[in-house]
Parts: C-alpha cells; structure tokens; sequence
C-alpha cells in the first residue's frame, strides 16, 4: 500500500516513515507543507495519504484544506488526518461528502501501533476512523440534541462506528450479538432518516450526522 505523509515535524514523520515501512507500507513521500502534499500526491497517486492539521505557514488549518483539495481532484482519495488536539469541526468537515475513507486520530494515537495500524487500513478500504476521545468529547456536551432519540444502546454502538468498527468487532466491544448489533444500526439509520436505498454510505452519513448533532432529512 503507497503512502505520502504530510508532516512538517521531522522527528514524527520520520518515525511514521519508519513504523509504516516495518508494517508493510510503501512512504513514497514525506512532505512539510501544503502545497508539496499536492504535488506529491499528483505525482504518486498513493493509495491513502497521512496529514497532519496544521502545515505552514500558517498553522492553522492548512493540512485540511490541502487534503479537501486532494479529495475533490483525486477521486476521494482516502486520507489520515492527524492533530495535536481534537477539533471537532475538521472531522465533520472531512466527511461531508459522504464518500467514506476519512480518518481522524490524535496523534498520541500512533503510539497504539496496531491501533495506528488498523484504522489505517480501514480508512484505505474506504471506511471511516474516528479517535475515541473525539467521540468522548462529543458525547458529553450532548445532552439534549437530535440524537437524544436513540437509546444508550444505540448511542454506544454509533460511537463505535463512528471509530470505524464494523458490527462483529462492535459487538465484541459491548458484549452482545451480532443480532442485536445489527437491530441497533438498523434502528440508528431509520432514526436518523438513512432509508434503506439512500445512494450514499449509510454508516458514513450516519457518523456525520453524530458529529454535526443534527438529522438528516428524509
């Protein structure tokens, strides 16, 4: 699998080079900014690209535009977002389109290796990774919101999707069947208006609605 990096911190892009290679991974470039990440994606066509939030110069928001950028001209290419502190906002923005291969970890994240790993390759299969304290942080500035209609039950099993887990590994997590799994997403996509024929990626469209706090139209 082909990776370019866009990290301008040099000790963790090196050691991302490092710890992808040993695993397997093609880094076919590391780069430091903006502008290089999308000539270098232009050039290698890598199969998912890892970007940090902040670039120069500015260190803002440069690495999310960059990497919006290279969704709208590359065919969704699936991209890792990484950051130094949850910005809840960046992630809902990443997955408004809808299309799935979107990742977003706190980059002690990395540190979990095999953790690091998997929602790596998730987010290259097309599926979606949230980091668990993003999803802490939503849950508990809501209360009361649109999704106060779902259950417990069902607010725990979309928090985990919205981690990117599928339902067998949701269902080991919270120690019930893959029945009573799937009776909970079912419920999650009928009451957040996902019919069963909606075009898009239904697990993707319902984690964006968990991050946005609001429901999608029928």
């Amino acid at each position: 699998m082909r990776v370019v990096i866009a990290e301008d911190n040099v000790l963790l892009s090196s050691g991302l080079e490092l710890l992808l290679a040993s695993k397997g991974f093609e880094v076919v470039a590391v780069v430091g900014d903006g502008g290089a990440f999308l000539d270098a994606v232009a050039e290698h066509r890598p199969d998912i690209a890892i970007v940090d939030v902040r670039l120069p110069p500015s260190f803002r928001d440069e690495g999310i535009h960059a990497a919006l950028r290279a969704r709208r001209e590359h065919g969704a290419l699936p991209i890792l977002v990484l950051s130094q502190y949850v910005e809840r906002d960046y992630a809902g923005e990443l997955l408004s389109d809808g299309r799935g291969g979107i990742g977003y970890l706190l980059k002690d994240r990395i540190g979990r290796v095999t953790e690091f790993v998997d929602a790596l390759r998730r987010v290259a299969a097309g599926g979606t990774a949230m980091d668990p304290e993003v999803i802490a942080q939503i849950l508990a500035r809501r209360a009361d919101d649109p999704l106060g209609t779902l259950t417990s039950r069902e607010r725990e099993s979309l928090a985990l999707m919205a981690q990117g887990h599928d339902n067998a590994t949701i269902a080991e997590r919270m120690g019930i069947s893959d029945n009573a799994v799937h009776k909970h997403v079912g419920n999650i996509f009928a009451k957040l208006g996902l019919a069963p024929d909606d075009s898009g990626h239904r697990r993707v469209r319902a984690v964006l609605t968990y991050l946005e706090g609001t429901p999608r139209a029928r």
